[in-house]
C-alpha cells in the first residue's frame, strides 16, 4: 500500500475534521519509503515501541497519542521528548497519530468503551460530541457497576459518589475526560467513566450528583487498538498490522 493510500484510509476512519483545535494528528514523521508493508500499532510512541518497530522492520508506527505537542527546537536521542522520534527518523520509519479524531469518530475510542461496558442506545455527549452517553439494560447499584468496570478494563478504579445509588444513564470519555464533568451533569447522567479526574473536577462531580469511575488513562483508551487494526485490515491490502508488545501503562497498582 502506498503511504498516500494509508493516510486516506485513516482519514476515512478518523477524519481530521473531528480533532479538537489543540490537537496534532496525521502524518507527523514521513517514512523513508513510500511503500507501506508493516505498521506497528500502539497507544504511545515510547522508546521501547520505537525500538520494537526497528527490530521488526516496520515502515510506520500508528499511535493514538501524538509524539509532538509543542514546537521542538532540537531532536536528541537522550531527550525524553524526542528520543523515540530520533530512533524512528534514524531508521526511516514514519509516525502517524489519530488522537481526538479517533476519540470522536464512529467506532472510535468512546464507542468501543461504551460497548465494552454494556451500554445501549449509544449517542454522542454534547457539546463536543467527543464522549458517549448510553443506557444500561437495567438499573444497578453504582458499586456493582464499578466492579463491572474493573473486571472489563482489568484494572482498579477510584470513585466519587454514593456506592448504593442506582445507575442507568452513563457517560464515557476515554483518557483525560475530567474537564467535561459538567457536560455529563447537564446530560442527566448518573455515572461517568473516564481515565483521569482532577481533585477539583471530582468536587464538581459531587456537587452535580454524578458518580464517577476513574479507571486510568491507558486502560480506557487501549481497547480501541484491536478494533482499529481490524478496520484497517478490511478489504484488499498487502499491509501487516501488529499490536505493539512493548506498549504498556506508565502507572500500575501494587
Amino acid at each position: 500500500m502506498k503511504l498516500h493510500d494509508f493516510c486516506e484510509r485513516m482519514e476515512h476512519i478518523a477524519p481530521k475534521s473531528l480533532a479538537l483545535d489543540f490537537d496534532n494528528v496525521g502524518l507527523l514523521i514521513t517514512p523513508e519509503h513510500d511503500e507501506i508493508k508493516k505498521v506497528l500499532v500502539a497507544l504511545d510512541l515510547t522508546v521501547p515501541v520505537a525500538e520494537e518497530s526497528i527490530r521488526g522492520g516496520y515502515d510506520l508506527v500508528l499511535t493514538h497519542h501524538p509524539i509532538f505537542w509543542d514546537p521542538v527546537k532540537a531532536i536528541s536521542k537522550d531527550d525524553p521528548d524526542t528520543a523515540a522520534a530520533y530512533r524512528l527518523i534514524r531508521h526511516g520509519i514514519g509516525h502517524f497519530a489519530a488522537h481526538t479524531n479517533l476519540d470522536a469518530c464512529v467506532g472510535g475510542v468512546n464507542d468501543v468503551l461504551a460497548s465494552l461496558l454494556g451500554l445501549t442506545e449509544i449517542r454522542p455527549l454534547p457539546p463536543e460530541d467527543l464522549g458517549r452517553i448510553g443506557i444500561l439494560p437495567s438499573p444497578v447499584p453504582f458499586r456493582l457497576f464499578a466492579a463491572q468496570c474493573e473486571r472489563t478494563l482489568r484494572t482498579r478504579g477510584r470513585y466519587t459518589g454514593d456506592p448504593e445509588r442506582l445507575v442507568r444513564r452513563v457517560a464515557v470519555i476515554g483518557g483525560a475526560g475530567g474537564s467535561d464533568v459538567s457536560f455529563v451533569g447537564d446530560a442527566g447522567c448518573d455515572a461517568f467513566v473516564t481515565g483521569e479526574l482532577k481533585h477539583s473536577q471530582a468536587l464538581t462531580a459531587l456537587q452535580l450528583n454524578v458518580n464517577c469511575c476513574v479507571m486510568g488513562h491507558y486502560e480506557t483508551e487501549f481497547p480501541v487498538l484491536k478494533p482499529l487494526i481490524d478496520r484497517l485490515q478490511e478489504g484488499k491490502n498487502d499491509v501487516q498490522y501488529n499490536l505493539a508488545q512493548s506498549g504498556n501503562t506508565p502507572l500500575y497498582c501494587l
